[in-house]
């Protein structure tokens, strides 16, 4: 179709051509285009305003405006460093992020336990992967939705896997039982999870509503020993990010697997909520998250 080729010729370009740009010009024109998008009120300027009304839900139409902008500007920040970051130096990532409690991660796979890292929708993902894959030195394995047109989610593959990232597809059913053999051999498994609209998702509570959360980060943790930490992220002054290791989250002793599933998704549901509580601006969530703001009824999530 001409528009997924035109979709994937765009995110040629991003790549081939923002990567070339000095760092000024990168970060202003990721500032214009985000400007750009926030005042044409767009579905996805106006889902983010809606979901930052339940984040912030003290602030009124001027306070949400700002943080709809600001996060705006964060998403296309994110979007301009994922761009440039195969051609960052080890020394470049190590100099912009800083995570503090890492040592939840690194004590556990220097014991030879596996580890599931969780997290949100917050700052860049995959600027945290490049810093464990380059400053750290531990390869990690992931997973990536398929995208449209196929040649995108190709691209998608091989910039992850240029940084050092092992992925694996989300569709066909092989990705748990690889993440599984991948933990039980010590390793670490990296994983975006705070939203999932399929009927498998778990029900947590968050910021006082239901929305759905994937299970596999829980199921993989309860099936393997692997220890589930949460990660929070966030931005500070260019050009640093900043992330959180939270404490493990402990699998329940009694319960059935259902019910020990709901106990840890619910734990990590909380983790994230702090953080994107702290940092709302920099929440990348411009889909429909809670279930009573999607199509599907709750009482028909469960089927």
């Amino acid at each position: 179709m001409i528009r997924d080729r035109l979709t994937d010729g765009l995110y040629g370009l991003g790549w081939s051509a923002v990567r070339k740009l000095p760092d000024p010009v990168a970060s202003s024109l990721g500032r214009t285009i985000a400007d750009t998008a926030w005042k044409r009120r767009g579905k996805g300027v106006l889902r983010l305003e809606s979901n930052l009304a339940r984040v912030v839900p003290d602030a009124g139409p001027e306070r949400l405006a700002e943080l709809s902008k600001a996060g705006m500007r964060s998403y296309m920040r994110y979007w301009m460093e994922s761009f440039r970051l195969p051609s960052w130096s080890a020394e470049r990532v190590a100099e912009s992020v800083s995570i503090k409690d890492a040592h939840h991660m690194t004590d556990a796979l220097d014991a030879g336990r596996g580890v599931v890292l969780a997290l949100p929708h917050l700052a860049n993902w995959d600027l945290a992967g490049v810093w464990v894959t380059r400053t750290l030195g531990i390869p990690f394995t992931t997973v990536a939705e398929r995208l449209k047109p196929e040649s995108l989610y190709d691209r998608f593959v091989a910039y992850r896997e240029s940084l050092g990232m092992e992925v694996l597809p989300h569709a066909g059913g092989s990705a748990f039982g690889t993440l599984a053999r991948r933990l039980r051999e010590g390793g670490l498994v990296c994983l975006v999870a705070d939203r999932d609209l399929s009927s498998s998702g778990v029900e947590v509570d968050y910021f006082g509503a239901r929305a759905r959360m994937p299970a596999g980060p829980a199921l993989l943790a309860q099936q393997t020993g692997a220890l589930l930490l949460p990660v929070n992220l966030w931005y500070g002054p260019e050009p640093a990010m900043h992330g959180l290791i939270h404490p493990p989250v402990e699998v329940p002793v009694t319960g059935t697997r259902a019910e020990k599933t709901s106990v840890m998704t619910q734990a990590l549901a909380d983790a994230y909520a702090a953080g994107i509580a702290e940092h709302p601006e920099d929440w990348h969530m411009l889909q429909r998250l809670w279930l009573d703001d999607l199509e599907i009824r709750p009482e028909e999530s469960a089927r």
